[in-house]
């Protein structure tokens, strides 16, 4: 089992559940939060959004669907670990048990690769579970209309992400690359897009953790 200090909550981490990595953190501090929202994390994993978020604002609700049963239930831990309250589901996002058009805000670190790409950061890395096309269905249906959608995603597949969102009626309304530094090229770029938004990209600074 291994522990991860996110102020002011404690992460269990147990083998088999994905890491906590540097792509989460960064959309932790990304996604648009505002008091009262209900919150759901597709693919919620360890649940560390969740409590990135709940960082962020106290008042939100919470909500995390999870394919893996062990991924789930170690999210449904963390919350009950740190105190929180919050709704963890075990379930593929295909089969929606999300209920629909109830989020102030959804948001995923999904899968990256994929399947004819030749490329996997592993199991839980590539599309083989959850395509884009079906995250981005999962997260038009989940949302309000206004609500908003966040993710990370590959540079190198943002144009794919940006078609398949207004494929959705998700309308991309704010971007952010990431980098390791002004010497590299972006590894990352975060994406928020608003359900039945109106047509206006903002362009955000490049992020160095």
């Amino acid at each position: 089992m291994k522990t991860e200090f996110l102020d002011p909550f404690t992460l269990s981490l147990p083998e088999g559940v994905f890491p906590l990595g540097s792509d989460t953190l960064a959309l932790g501090g990304f996604a648009t939060v505002r008091r009262n929202w209900k919150v759901c994390d597709l693919g919620c994993g360890s649940g560390a959004l969740l409590l990135l978020l709940k960082h962020r604002e106290s008042s939100l609700s919470l909500f995390g669907i999870d394919l893996d049963p062990l991924s789930a239930q170690t999210a449904q831990s963390n919350l009950l670990s740190n105190h929180l309250e919050g709704t963890i589901l075990t379930g593929n996002l295909r089969e929606s048990k999300l209920p629909s058009g109830h989020f102030d805000l959804v948001i995923s670190n999904p899968p990256y690769f994929s399947l004819q790409s030749g490329k996997s950061g592993g199991p839980k890395r590539s599309e083989e579970t959850c395509t884009l096309e079906q995250l981005c269905a999962a997260a038009s249906r989940a949302a309000k209309n206004g609500g908003r959608f966040a993710l990370c995603y590959r540079p190198e597949r943002l144009t794919d992400l940006l078609t398949t969102l207004r494929h959705y009626d998700l309308e991309p309304k704010r971007i952010q690359p990431v980098a390791h530094s002004t010497a590299h090229a972006p590894f990352l770029v975060m994406v928020e897009s608003v359900r039945q938004g109106k047509p206006g990209l903002e362009f955000l600074p490049t992020l160095i953790p």
